[in-house]
């Protein structure tokens, strides 16, 4: 049998259930494709960093997989709804009998697989497709009512129950296959429309990069993450998100890694470990949340009744937030990190959020798309997720009444002024009191340095959200 393996958000050779499964089948040759269509991309908000991390990454897969014989091909599409056709064409013109892929849980892959299973199935085409990005799969946690759940902490109970019962196990990379008449395609070096501006020496690609990071983080961090993680200014996180996204790692990967320096436990153990254990577990909560709930993945409010809330949508305010011109200069530290490097610490991606959607009074969409813009990690169920967590419009939401005060904040997780003084440059000048409010100066008549006032009151700004809450 001739297989044809579907890369998507899996880039990865060693720990892949599809292209393992399908390397088993493939006993008259192994192929494997990967599908670029800007339309997809655009319509998702990818940020060009992101397309540009995953086109070099494709570059290293590319050749790992014809060191296997394997050759990748690349198909281009111009919408989504042109790839079962695609597919078929590329899989009868090379005798192929059967598609492998690893599921993905947005709504519009869900139904552009569901539409490429049709066709194939028409065309007597057989169609694996497996649990990848996920460490259960979806369905297999209910509550007892039998539904899904809509809670983290009893899905985290049912989650630990699950994995402890289930050893983790990691699908080893293929072996090397016979080799085909079959040339592999380039990887376009860019895609237009997508022009990155981040410095790629500061995402290096490939699994064994990967590897080396998660293996430094687990041998020398893990265990002060919990102490540490909030501080944005100290280097206490993984920063193993954008290779998740892509799939160059797995999670399976990640939790393996995290156990072996935990005497093999999950639930207990080192705090530091734990802990970063729960952010993987808050991982597969958004996804589950993401298939079960497909409204999430529609621009929809979890709590639907959130929808009615009317947002102020000021323009100036959120160009300040998108560029970091707010006056707070935790939040336009955090704003101008995600725009020099497309990523941002999570501590202040909960805090720029709340403070655009409870202080601003911004729709957390107008959020929530900026993010998936600049990102390099943008993942729809952890970005969504957030975003509705921070708006109290989530599954599992903060209250509504809880709002940050980003003074406080960010003299009790930048006291010294260290991350703040690295973006806003300006300020460096500034004592560790007055440079978590600045316009304090003004009232010191020291204000002589070029930094914007604030744009709202924070107390007057809260008092607003919570009235027009209450009211929505």
């Amino acid at each position: 049998m001739r297989c044809l393996v579907w890369f998507r958000e899996d880039l990865r050779v060693n720990d892949n259930a599809a292209l393992y499964h399908a390397s088993k089948a493939a006993n008259n040759g192994l192929i494997a494709v990967y599908i670029i269509s800007a339309q997809v991309w655009r319509m998702h908000d990818i940020a060009a960093c992101r397309v540009d991390f995953i086109l070099r990454h494709l570059q290293i897969l590319s050749d790992e997989l014809r060191a296997l014989n394997i050759p990748l091909l690349i198909i281009h599409a111009d919408h989504i709804k042109q790839v079962p056709e695609l597919l078929l064409q590329l899989m009868q013109a090379h005798h192929v009998d059967a598609l492998y892929f690893n599921e993905q849980y947005e709504i519009d892959e869900m139904r552009r697989d569901g539409a490429v299973e049709n066709l194939l199935k028409l065309h007597r085409v057989k169609v694996f497709s497996y649990t990848d990005q996920l460490m259960v799969a979806p369905g297999e946690l209910l509550t007892m009512a039998g539904n899904y759940y809509t809670v983290f902490t009893p899905f985290k109970k049912a989650w630990l129950k699950a994995m402890v019962a289930n050893k983790v196990m990691l699908f080893p990379a293929p072996t090397k296959q016979i080799q085909l008449p079959i040339k592999g395609d380039g990887i376009p070096a860019k895609i237009a429309e997508f022009n990155n501006s981040i410095p790629i020496a500061l995402w290096p690609v490939g699994e064994k990069q990967a590897q080396d990071r998660l293996k430094k983080f687990t041998q020398t961090k893990i265990k002060y993450y919990a102490k540490q993680r909030d501080f944005p200014a100290i280097d206490g996180t993984s920063v193993l998100s954008p290779y998740l996204a892509a799939g160059i790692l797995s999670p399976r990967q990640c939790l393996k890694a995290a156990m072996e320096v935990n005497n093999q436990c999950l639930d207990k153990g080192d705090e530091g470990i734990i802990c970063w254990i729960n952010e993987l577990i808050w991982r597969e909560f958004y996804k589950y949340v993401l298939y079960a709930f497909p409204r999430v993945s529609m621009h929809r409010a979890f709590k639907i009744a959130t929808e009615n809330i009317h947002w102020d949508n000021d323009p100036t305010l959120f160009a300040a937030w998108c560029e970091g011109r707010t006056g707070y200069p935790i939040i336009d530290a955090a704003m101008r990190q995600l725009c020099q490097i497309g990523w941002m610490h999570n501590r202040l991606r909960m805090l720029t959020a709340m403070f655009l959607v409870k202080d601003l009074l911004i729709d957390w969409r107008w959020g929530e798309k900026f993010f998936m813009q600049h990102l390099i990690d943008g993942d729809l169920a952890a970005n969504n997720g957030g975003w509705q967590w921070a708006a109290s419009t989530g599954t599992d939401a903060v209250p509504y009444f809880r709002i940050f005060n980003p003074t406080a904040q960010s003299k009790k997780f930048d006291p010294n002024g260290n991350f703040i003084r690295h973006y806003c440059p300006e300020l460096a000048h500034l004592s560790h009191q007055l440079i978590h409010e600045p316009f304090e100066c003004a009232t010191k008549d020291i204000f002589s340095f070029a930094y914007p006032a604030a744009v709202v009151n924070h107390a007057k700004s809260r008092q607003r959200f919570l009235e027009v809450f209450k009211q929505g």
